[in-house]
């Protein structure tokens, strides 16, 4: 069948809207009519090159969408079920999964290389011969052939414009906040970055119990957001959220940082580890280039000061179970997906969407797919 997508054939250059053929899923297989897309910045990493991947490639690792047909020995779901994606695959019985760290699963080692396990990896072909998919998923696509591993259903009523944000930027950042820095009731917590991961971070914070969240972001639009949706107070600088989190908590200093932007920078982390207190955690989601060392602190510091510094990969979450949990708590009211979303798009509008992103015009931009 035919598909049109968003495929990067060299990182730099912008991002080109090209019809491909599809292969039907084979064994493990499902074969997903796209209905949404979030716009995350980790795709614009790998179109920038910051993260090497396989090209050419189909970028897109948030899609939400109804399953169209299964292959042989799919178990998870079957045609009709709506579905949310996670762009981390969970095969279940490797010793990651095994030990409820799904997360690391042996099955994401691949992800940047786009194919899926098998004879058979890459589904789709067009003009320059075989196309990988962003995360083994490709949702910047009319239809995708993806592994059962990578999908989760979700409830019939879910507005899937609004579930897609839980297969990456949602969990990522809430995650952060509720698993890897164990926020407790009373902590003061930062959060360095507002972006779609950040306010995830800032909502979790204060879902957790936190009596202070301070919220670091340069632009004015994305402070704001944060204070809407949780934070207790929002600055500009990480210098001066230092002084804040040393008046709030009486010197004592903040109990876990999570830095959260686009590009992490060695400031970033050598000021956030300085404002955290005694027992500490500095919690790092964020990306930059895998060669570049970033981290830079003084280690008998952290000796002294029983200080951590520890990564976050899609917010310690096992998708299974968390991605229905999340949305479980949108559906209750105790999580916000409609109040972060900026903008929707469409497929042929995704270079703008990630200018907008770039530029900080948007929270959450989400690609709606035409059929």
């Amino acid at each position: 069948m035919k598909t049109k997508a968003a495929v990067v054939y060299e990182p730099g250059k912008p991002i080109e809207i090209e019809e491909l053929d599809l292969d039907g899923p084979r064994e493990g297989e499902v074969l997903i009519r796209y209905t949404h897309a979030g716009l995350c910045h980790s795709d614009i990493h790998v179109a920038h090159g910051d993260l090497p991947c396989r090209t050419p490639i189909v970028l897109g690792h948030e899609g939400a969408g109804i399953i169209e047909e299964v292959g042989p020995g799919v178990t998870r779901v079957k045609p009709g079920d709506k579905v949310v994606c996670s762009f981390i695959p969970n095969c279940g019985h490797c010793r990651w999964c095994a030990t409820g760290r799904q997360s690391i699963c042996d099955m994401g080692a691949t992800i940047l290389e786009g194919n899926l396990p098998g004879p058979r990896p890459f589904p789709n072909t067009g003009p320059r011969g075989e196309y990988g998919a962003m995360c083994m998923i490709g949702t910047f696509s009319q239809y995708g052939t993806i592994h059962q591993n990578s999908v989760v259903a979700v409830d019939a009523d879910l507005p899937l414009e609004k579930a897609v944000l839980v297969g990456c930027g949602v969990p990522t950042g809430w995650g952060s906040a509720v698993n890897t820095a164990d926020t407790q009731p009373g902590d003061t917590i930062l959060v360095v970055g507002v972006g779609g991961i950040g306010i995830n971070a800032v909502q979790g914070a204060r879902y957790a119990g936190a009596k202070n969240v301070i919220a670091v972001d340069p632009l004015e639009n994305k402070r704001e957001k944060a204070l809407e949706l949780g934070a207790t107070h929002a600055v500009a600088t990480s210098e001066e959220a230092m002084e804040l989190a040393m008046e709030l908590t009486r010197g004592v200093g903040a109990d876990k940082g999570i830095i959260t932007t686009d590009l992490v920078t060695e400031p970033q982390v050598t000021t956030t580890f300085h404002t955290i207190s005694k027992g500490g955690k500095v919690v790092i989601t964020g990306l930059n280039k895998l060669d570049l060392n970033n981290v830079v602190i003084p280690s008998a510091l952290m000796t002294l000061f029983r200080k951590t510094v520890q990564g976050s990969l899609f917010g310690d979450c096992n998708p299974t179970t968390d991605i229905p949990k999340i949305l479980g708590l949108y559906q209750s009211g105790d999580l916000k997906l409609d109040e972060i979303i900026t903008r929707t798009y469409k497929l042929e509008e995704v270079n703008e969407g990630y200018d907008d992103l770039l530029a900080g015009k948007n929270v959450r931009g989400v690609i709606v797919h035409e059929h």
